[in-house]
């Protein structure tokens, strides 16, 4: 089904000097390095931007098109987002959290992460901008998802992700059709290859030139979590990191709710989440630093490991603004989130959802969290992506024969109350 989106008049803005640059390929100020930032006139969006404007339009992130940087024209067809907010009960019950909810986008459509809101968006400005090829470069998530998309999209696809990659992520990009290159470096050094790239060649990268576009598809987090608590805003949100830019929009999506006067104003903590193996951010906040001290990621949890991240400096700055807090978990304590996850809600995640997992558990057992405050845990991506993670936990048990005798056997032994059975598959 194709629809039309109108979006509420919008700009560039540097964030350190405030000049604004109009619409424009472009991620940062040329007189000051700062980070550009779509701003929007929120005032025309009164009246546009209503609770029952958004409820009668489609069930994905275009139901909120007002507040989203779209070109004029742009009518998508590819139903993204609105994805699932679970009341997480039994998980809640085991870490003392009476009010906990899960924002699943292991389930975003079509490469389940929520990479798949921000793509929407930044390639619906690369068409606006006339660019044929599109790229990235990307811990994994972002890579199946600009594959995908391009593809549907007729656009040429080159993405650059670390050699080291989980080899799930990259066949799920090289599926696609899309030019996978592997770089022998971290992400950090295949950032630095794509911004000299993307100044060569008249190509769009989606986190490079035109990252202001791309970051604000994660606002449609923001926007999901509030309609879905029946137009009212949670105490906590806890986000994992990686650039750092997720957890901020977020925020931003509230705040234009909140002005909007479509919900309550109210304050809302935001607490980080990343593995100690690249934990520039939660580093930050604990030491209260305005300033990022860059690390040599090290973790299973891939698509977080952003040593440098471009927004870290101003994420750590937003957790502490709000009274919220940032921690990092060991790669053991990952899988055990993973894990924890999986048997009590039944949702299988990746690594970072792990991630987050783990350090909202750690958040209510150290008392930052009330057991009776309203939270929601982001989970970011589908765990069927990185299922090396969870090499060696589990193992293979031995068949047993089809016949009711073999298999009360077989229960009575994993039950521990009787000697193992010397029952063979295939014999008589």
């Amino acid at each position: 089904m194709s629809y039309s989106c109108t979006s509420t008049a919008y700009e560039l803005k540097c964030n350190e000097c405030g000049k604004r640059f109009g619409n424009q390929p472009l991620s940062a100020c040329p007189d000051c390095l700062a980070p550009l930032e779509v701003i929007y006139d929120l005032d025309s969006a009164r009246g546009v931007f209503t609770r029952e404007a958004i409820a009668k339009g489609p069930a994905n992130i275009w139901r909120y098109a007002t507040l989203l940087p779209l070109p004029k024209g742009f009518e998508p067809d590819l139903p993204v987002g609105f994805t699932p907010l679970v009341k997480a009960r039994n998980l809640g019950r085991r870490i003392g959290a009476n009010h906990l909810y899960i924002k699943n986008d292991a389930v975003c459509f079509p490469t389940l992460s929520f990479k798949d809101r921000v793509v929407s968006v930044a390639l619906a400005n690369a068409q606006g901008f006339g660019f044929d090829t599109v790229g990235c470069s990307s811990t994994g998530n972002l890579a199946n998802s600009v594959a995908a998309q391009a593809v549907r999209l007729g656009l040429k696809a080159c993405i650059l992700v670390p050699a080291d990659l989980e080899p799930a992520k990259i066949l799920n990009t090289q599926v696609y059709g899309a030019r996978l290159v592997r770089i022998d470096g971290n992400y950090d050094h295949v950032n630095r290859l794509c911004t000299q790239i993307a100044e060569e060649y008249n190509w769009g990268f989606v986190n490079v030139n035109l990252r202001p576009y791309y970051a604000e598809g994660s606002k449609s987090v923001g926007y999901e979590i509030a309609e879905q608590l029946g137009w009212r805003l949670p105490d906590n949100v806890v986000v994992p990191m990686a650039g750092g830019s997720l957890i901020r929009k977020i925020r931003k999506a509230f705040q234009e709710l909140i002005y909007l006067g479509l919900v309550e104003d109210k304050p809302v903590r935001f607490f980080g989440a990343q593995a100690t193996g690249c934990s520039p951010i939660s580093h930050a906040v604990k030491q209260g630093w305005d300033y990022i001290e860059p690390q040599r990621p090290n973790t299973i949890a891939r698509s977080l490991a952003i040593g440098n991240p471009a927004d870290g400096p101003a994420a750590a700055k937003m957790i502490r603004q709000t009274g919220g807090w940032a921690e990092d978990v060991s790669d053991v304590e990952i899988v055990s989130g993973i894990q924890e996850l999986a048997e009590t809600e039944g949702i299988f995640t990746e690594t970072a959802g792990g991630v987050t997992t783990a350090v909202t558990a750690r958040l209510y057992a150290h008392g930052r969290i009330s057991s009776d405050e309203i939270t929601v845990s982001c989970i970011t991506g589908n765990g069927l992506k990185t299922t090396d993670a969870l090499a060696g936990h589990y193992q293979q048990e031995r068949a047993v024969r089809p016949r009711l005798a073999d298999f009360d056997a077989y229960l009575r032994e994993l039950d521990g109350v009787a000697e193992p059975a010397l029952v063979t598959v295939g014999g008589n």
